[in-house]
């Protein structure tokens, strides 16, 4: 379980810096949080708790990875968006026509 822990306090760390790449200050704030939360539960010894804190991690990275996109202000009241290529992701194509519900 050790192991599967550092992997996921690495996987973590890779996404934030590919989630908030250029952007200084989100940088540091995730950083800071991944660290604390891992540093907060590091002398957890039950396996369920274990358990349900590494969901919660991987969780949060898929989310990270696949939902959160950012914006550069370009002026005052212009946001250019920047999506990665993990979230140009095949969308269900639009149904003009409502399916009835049985």
């Amino acid at each position: 379980p050790a192991a599967a822990v550092l992997q996921l306090f690495k996987t973590l760390h890779r996404t934030r810096q590919q989630v908030f790449k250029n952007d200084v200050r989100a940088l540091e704030a995730a950083r800071i949080k991944i660290n604390e939360e891992f540093k907060n539960n590091k002398s957890e010894t039950s396996p369920k708790k274990i358990e349900e804190l590494m969901k919660i991690g991987s969780d949060v990275e898929l989310l990270l990875r696949t939902s959160v996109i950012q914006g550069i202000h370009t002026d005052h009241n212009t946001l250019k968006l920047v999506p990665r290529k993990d979230l140009l992701v095949e969308n269900v194509p639009y149904c003009d026509a409502p399916t009835q519900k049985q």
